[in-house]
């Protein structure tokens, strides 16, 4: 269902024209009021998110408040110390009265029935220091799409405080997993960020791993254990309709898209021995990336599609090797202790996350492209599966204890200061974070 908001977008999902609440568009490239790289003296910025004016004002507001909770850098300032409630979202607040409570921001707004039957929702945000109205929009859309009018104005109050993109306007693809540990039913899902609208994508009939967003968020690859060698498969979000990748012999297996959207690099095994390969999806003309002896997987493209991460035991162990994305010679960058798996790159290019095994603890870590820099940001068991937000600052992963438990799905940050556990209806594996919808 088309949005038509009063902000001008690039997705065919949202249409509109730039508009703004007292606001010339110029003011939105304003500097950052605060820097979200590690400190010792770091502190989120508290921001009261005020109850919003009409019929669906306090859901938007809810919304928005329960992102913030999870967006480490920005903190809700808890309704209960309110210094007063804001019966005119149009009007400044009383500044003193917020700044006695330590808050640097606050919102206002309000959501209800416009012309036609149309969501009308509007936003300010309010500089608490400076006494100045630093952002403001309106959207227009079907009220069917409220839940995303409140996650883009998350991503812009994000945006205007941290300097840094949002990424509360996005989908999670995953596997969900229901029935006893020995017979679990796996299907694949997709959900909001914060786990609301689930729908699943496939039956259960088949076995299915590894779902892989396209960078356009309106495809995802995966894996399927079927009937014969399982298969790489590339489903359409929207449309259902789904498309074998290859017809390769063995079995293929971990694929992720180019980032262009037009290829897919995948894994293929034959005789024992499993390379790297890289599959046009419009001509399926493939070309072989790497040439060992023994198992290289997990590959993963920098964002610039100039080089290829992957995981090798080409030394004996599995550890993380980067290759040029035509492939070639690969350098190793792992050399901590214990195995490395499931390298990702960031969508900023300045970190490859990965798991790492040792002994009976799996860990969640980034380091940066060169190997330097590894820092864990969790570990316990069973840790795996990093995935990136589109902005680069935050992971997802799913811990599973074993036995006749199942598997969580988690979110870090890059800097390890916050996790918090992903509500799902049953037990979830393989998260996927697509790109911002809007």
């Amino acid at each position: 269902m088309p949005l038509i908001l009063t902000r001008r977008t690039a997705s065919g999902l949202l249409a509109g024209v730039a508009s703004s609440l007292l606001l010339p568009r110029s003011s939105f490239a304003q500097d950052q009021y605060f820097n979200v790289k590690p400190g010792s003296n770091f502190k989120p910025v508290n921001v009261a998110v005020t109850q919003f004016a009409g019929d669906a004002g306090p859901n938007i507001a809810s919304i928005i408040s329960n992102n913030f909770s999870r967006s480490v850098f920005l903190a809700p300032v808890d309704p209960g110390r309110f210094p007063q409630q804001i019966s005119n979202p149009d009007q400044a607040p009383q500044f003193d009265g917020w700044k006695a409570i330590d808050t640097q921001f606050v919102v206002t707004g309000r959501s209800g029935a416009g012309d036609g039957g149309r969501l009308q929702t509007e936003f300010r945000l309010w500089d608490v220091n400076s006494g100045a109205q630093v952002a403001g929009q309106q959207y227009v859309t079907d009220p069917n799409n409220s839940r995303r009018v409140a996650h883009i104005i998350s991503d812009a109050i994000f945006s205007r405080i941290t300097g840094e993109k949002g990424f509360f306007d996005t989908r999670v693809a995953f596997v969900d997993e229901t029935g006893p540990a020995e017979n679990r039913r796996k299907r694949l899902a997709i959900m909001d960020q914060d786990g609301a609208n689930v729908r699943y994508l496939t039956g259960g009939q088949d076995l299915v791993v590894t779902p892989r967003f396209s960078p356009s968020s309106q495809q995802i690859t995966y894996m399927a254990f079927g009937a014969g060698d399982p298969k790489v498969l590339l489903l359409n979000i929207e449309t259902g309709q789904r498309q074998v990748v290859g017809n390769f012999p063995g079995m293929e297996f971990s694929p992720r898209f180019s980032p262009n959207g037009q290829n897919v690099v995948l894994s293929l095994e034959e005789n024992g021995v499993t390379n790297i390969y890289e599959m046009n999806i419009a001509s399926h003309a493939s070309t072989r990336l790497s040439n060992s002896s023994s198992i290289d997987t997990a590959p993963s493209f920098s964002p610039d599609g100039s080089q290829i991460v992957f995981e090798s035991d080409r030394g004996g162990s599995q550890q993380i090797y980067v290759m040029p994305a035509s492939g070639g010679d690969a350098q190793r960058i792992s050399f901590g202790e214990g195995s490395y798996s499931t390298p990702v790159w960031s969508p900023k290019g300045d970190y490859i996350a990965f798991t790492k095994q040792k002994t009976s603890t799996f860990a969640i870590g980034v380091m940066k492209p060169d190997g330097s820099g590894e820092r864990i940001l969790t570990e316990g068991f069973h840790n795996e599966g990093p995935t990136w937000a589109p902005n680069g600052l935050f992971l997802m992963f799913f811990r599973d204890p074993g036995g006749e438990s199942g598997p969580h799905i988690f979110m870090i940050d890059v800097f390890g200061r916050a996790e918090f556990k992903v509500p799902t209806p049953s037990y979830a594996s393989d998260p996927a974070w697509g790109p911002l919808l809007g």
